[in-house]
């Protein structure tokens, strides 16, 4: 079974769950601050659970590329949205700061409310 680490927990997922759903029912959140009530439910249009990763994913889907072209993200920033990434393997995986968690040039953030 692989983990995730997020925020300092180490949480057990199913091969092929869907990351945001896996750090949500760990009582963990892809989002920082008002994102976590004001985002898309996972339909991946809103882009505020873009996180970094490291470890094996799902390759991302047409509408997470798109999204992610989308301001203030840039296909350079190297960030996946949680709500359209599928777990294949043990994850590390980092928030950054900013409501859309753009801000990557910072240290990643140990808080939603950060």
């Amino acid at each position: 079974m692989p983990t995730v680490e997020f925020r300092g927990q180490t949480i057990e997922c199913p091969d092929g769950a869907t990351l945001r759903d896996v750090l949500n029912e760990a009582g963990q959140s892809p989002h920082n601050g008002r994102a976590t009530t004001i985002n898309c439910r996972g339909h991946g249009s809103c882009g505020t659970c873009a996180v970094e990763i490291e470890g094996r994913v799902t390759e991302p889907t047409a509408r997470e590329k798109a999204r992610l072209t989308v301001p203030p993200h840039a296909r350079t920033d190297g960030l996946r949205l949680a709500c359209q990434v599928q777990v294949r393997g043990d994850l590390v995986v980092q928030k950054y700061p900013g409501f859309w968690g753009q801000h990557t040039d910072s240290q990643p953030i140990d808080s939603p409310d950060e």
